[in-house]
């Protein structure tokens, strides 16, 4: 790997890395300033949205339910950093009901997660997160 791949790969994964951060600071201006206007966000079990307008409605939905804070943050990158990695943990609070999802009363969760990214011109031009459905409806339904 030449210090030029190493250079691009250290630029992507410090996009990833300042994504998340201003994901932890609910600064949601911040997190689609990292994004391309045409992203692809792939939805855990779900379809695919596509550009930041979209993405900037899915931030809304998320916060009008939820409250989360991502911890143990890992981020991994390609030698040409065109694909990013992250796997994390979600420590949430459901404070809001979810269409189609169990009541939300207060719950606490915490998660196992993960995302993959692509990265063109400096901006994430994909995100595709990851996580157990399965596992947080058992942990809100308690």
């Amino acid at each position: 790997m030449s210090s030029n791949d190493a250079s691009v790969r250290e630029q992507a994964i410090a996009l990833v890395r300042g994504y998340y951060a201003a994901f932890n600071r609910g600064d949601w201006a911040g997190m689609l300033e990292c994004l391309s206007d045409d992203v692809a966000h792939d939805l855990n079990q779900g379809g695919r949205e596509v550009g930041r307008e979209a993405f900037a409605a899915f931030l809304r939905r998320m916060e009008a339910s939820y409250r989360e804070q991502l911890r143990d943050v890992v981020v991994m990158a390609g030698d040409d950093g065109l694909r990013v990695a992250a796997e994390y943990v979600v420590h949430g609070e459901y404070h809001h009901t979810d269409e189609g999802l169990p009541p939300a009363q207060g719950q606490r969760y915490v998660l196992p997660g993960g995302a993959f990214f692509d990265v063109r011109d400096g901006k994430i031009s994909r995100v595709s997160n990851y996580y157990n459905l399965q596992d947080w409806i058992a942990q809100v339904s308690q």
